[in-house]
């Protein structure tokens, strides 16, 4: 089942004295925070009166947060957004919505579970828990994800000698 609310980021930190805050985006950029209205945090929702980007980070000015003490209040707080208020072009997922799908392999037989993506330069890197204890490194690339099925709820990967 899909989660209502996605993790995006964390309040990192206090900007000025104006109530402004830091906040540190997890999956996407500074810019696409920077297009909500109404982000979520500790389960109520927060209404985004402003915000500009500054070192990969959005300085925000958030409704009820007035000043540096109302700040500093909401220091390491997460922030989510509602997955209703995104409109993802076709092909498009969450990373949330596939970490923990089964891995099959060509033929279709399950060897292992997603258990994490990591960022790198050249691209994704998928991290497959093997059923029988190994650890897969699969870059997000053609040759080796061959599909990436969320209705289904599974990745077909061609491993090859060394992954």
């Amino acid at each position: 089942m899909k989660k209502e609310f996605l993790e995006t980021g964390k309040i990192v930190n206090t900007h000025g004295i104006r109530g402004e805050v830091k906040i540190q985006p997890w999956a996407d950029s500074a810019e696409f925070l920077q297009g909500f209205e109404v982000l979520y945090i500790d389960n109520k929702p927060v209404r985004l009166l402003g915000g500009r980007v500054h070192k990969q980070c959005l300085i925000a000015q958030l409704e009820g947060v007035a000043d540096i003490n109302a700040a500093v209040a909401m220091k390491n707080k997460i922030v989510y957004i509602r997955r209703a208020d995104v409109k993802l072009p076709p092909g498009h997922f969450f990373i949330q919505d596939i970490l923990g799908l089964p891995a099959v392999d060509e033929a279709g037989v399950r060897f292992g579970v997603l258990k994490e993506i990591l960022p790198q330069p050249g691209g994704d890197v998928y991290v497959i828990a093997g059923d029988g204890g190994a650890e897969h490194l699969v870059p997000d690339v053609e040759a080796f994800i061959l599909e990436k099925n969320l209705d289904e709820g599974f990745i077909r990967v061609r491993l090859i000698e060394g992954m």
